[in-house]
């Protein structure tokens, strides 16, 4: 079963470093950065130190990619037979646990203050969610990634 992964309008350069790291250790083919999502290195070629910093490396083993347009990216992914799963708070989730993967997968995940717009949701699936039994609504975006990838390819 092949996994790949979207990461939707992330901010947090540290976050993306994060996420490709873990998107390494879980063995995902591929990660595609889109929208205001930072790369290892900028349009220009030059490195982005925060993503390298928190990535250890992962952006030279793990493959990834910079798609602009996210609706055209998950129909493209649709028409190779993928599954669209969603991670997001929504009255339509799913306990994440609950997903059992079926076939070839991507995840998107989104921004970490605003989610992923209605527009994207309703291109995925399905959407999964995390439930939270404390005070704190959500996990950091890539903790949430983490946790869902290994829950996913278990």
């Amino acid at each position: 079963m092949k996994l790949f992964l979207i990461l939707h309008n992330l901010r947090s350069a540290e976050n993306v470093g994060s996420i490709l790291r873990t998107a390494d250790a879980v063995g995902l083919e591929k990660v595609y950065l889109s929208g205001i999502t930072p790369a290892p290195v900028d349009r220009f070629g030059r490195p982005n130190a925060r993503v390298l910093k928190a990535s250890l490396g992962a952006e030279m083993s793990m493959p990834w990619e910079i798609r602009e347009d996210t609706p055209s990216l998950i129909a493209e992914l649709k028409q190779s037979g993928l599954q669209i799963l969603a991670l997001e708070q929504d009255e339509k989730s799913l306990d994440y646990r609950t997903v059992k993967l079926e076939r070839d997968t991507a995840l998107i995940v989104g921004n970490e203050v605003s989610g992923i717009e209605q527009d994207i949701l309703s291109l995925a699936d399905s959407i999964i969610e995390i439930p939270m039994r404390g005070k704190k609504e959500s996990l950091n975006v890539s903790v949430a990634c983490g946790v869902v990838l290994f829950a996913l390819l278990r």
